[in-house]
């Protein structure tokens, strides 16, 4: 297809000669071609790269051993068994033990009571003192559920000796203590790790944001000049935009949601049409936001600044990182105009969790109805942006 020369004020444009100059636009622009290819690159690595270990495990503890008997030296035996703790050594306080934890040495404390022995056997309650760095919440819980298994371990232990004591049957004394067997399966994360977890919603935000960045720039760096851009109608511009950016992320998509998807083991609940066809609305919708927004800046460096700062929140309020009831409903209700929050929510039901397309359907609707939506709103901004730039150069 030959281009015609867009500097020409004669030179009109068809609507692919339009996708083409604005894919030339995108690929050229070194500020775009960075945030989109190698932002979707470079964060495909970044941001799973913490949780590769999937569960945390060998986490560093250090015990207060008052009571000095054999049992306490089986209870310490036994956490240091668990796969999820390592214990380091013991000390005399717990203030001793504090230091370790505040230098990084060690990530929990156990205190294990003077007396702790006897008053087992004796048939009194005993109280474990455990506590751990509560700021990483999975260093945190690997430690409580390692302590907890140890001790009901531990207590198990002295409940046998005293059935054995009252002269029971050794078989029949272990059978009651082990009656019941918990079976757990999980359902939609097999490994119970954190990256099949945050991986599906993560890599949607990313597309999201990259995505509005990245129309953000383009539109942003053209409302003060003059170039194709303004030789469309706005419709067409709109139009153009949103199909070159379209063309761009489907490969994008296909890569997250193909390739990352089988690297990080993710599960995958849906068949690749039902994918594709949740994912489509949801890239015309964000491609249409970001146009829309692209409108109300004129300053090439505002939409990375003002995107980058709403990324944390919206990752809050999709839901899939912090509990939506936890989050104020006019929060909750305003996020539902943001095409990620939506379709990150859909996509784990569909995809994660097997849901059916007819429980998702409500979600679907909405992403085309966010489209419809901010497709006007992008038409009504380029119309103004336009006509602002058509004025300054009647005035020049």
């Amino acid at each position: 297809m030959s281009l015609p020369n867009i500097n020409t004020p004669a030179a009109v444009l068809s609507l692919w000669q339009l996708v083409i100059c604005e894919l030339k636009a995108i690929v050229s622009d070194k500020a775009i071609a960075v945030t989109l290819f190698g932002g979707v690159l470079f964060y495909s690595v970044l941001y799973p790269l913490p949780y590769l270990h999937q569960v945390p495990t060998e986490q560093q503890l250090i015990v207060v051993d008052l009571d000095h008997s054999s049992l306490s030296r089986q209870l310490i035996r036994h956490a240091d068994a668990s796969a999820k703790i390592q214990v380091i050594g013991q000390v005399g306080s717990i203030t001793a033990a504090k230091q370790f934890i505040e230098t990084g040495k060690a990530h929990g404390l156990l205190v294990i009571p003077a007396g702790f022995r006897r008053d087992l056997l004796l048939g009194k309650g005993v109280t474990l003192s455990y506590g751990g760095d509560a700021s990483y919440f999975l260093i945190y819980s690997a430690v409580a559920e390692g302590l907890v298994s140890a001790g009901m371990d531990a207590g198990k232990q002295v409940q046998l000796l005293g059935m054995l004591a009252q002269g029971q049957n050794p078989k029949q004394a272990e059978g009651s203590l082990h009656s019941l067997k918990l079976n757990s399966v999980p359902a939609f994360n097999p490994s119970l790790g954190y990256t099949p977890y945050v991986v599906p919603g993560l890599f949607l935000l990313i597309l999201h944001q990259t995505l509005l960045i990245g129309t953000g720039i383009l539109g942003a760096g053209q409302w003060r000049k003059h170039g194709y851009w303004n030789r469309v109608s706005p419709v067409q511009l709109v139009c153009g935009r949103i199909i070159a950016f379209l063309l761009i992320y489907l490969v994008f998509t296909s890569f997250y949601v193909g390739y990352c998807y089988h690297w990080y083991q993710v599960s995958i609940q849906a068949s690749f049409g039902m994918v594709a066809l949740w994912l489509l609305p949801f890239l015309l919708a964000s491609a249409a936001a970001g146009v829309a927004l692209s409108t109300l800046f004129s300053r090439r460096d505002l939409p990375t600044q003002v995107l980058l700062l709403i990324s944390m929140p919206i990752l809050f309020v999709s839901g899939f990182v912090w509990p939506i009831a936890l989050i104020p409903e006019p929060l909750v209700l305003g996020s539902q105009l943001i095409p990620a929050v939506p379709a990150i929510m859909g996509m784990l039901e569909l995809n994660q969790m097997g849901a059916s397309w007819a429980s998702v359907l409500p979600k679907w609707l909405q992403l085309w109805g966010l489209f419809a939506l901010f497709f006007g709103l992008a038409i009504f901004g380029v119309r103004r942006r336009l006509h602002g730039l058509l004025a300054q150069h009647r005035r020049s």
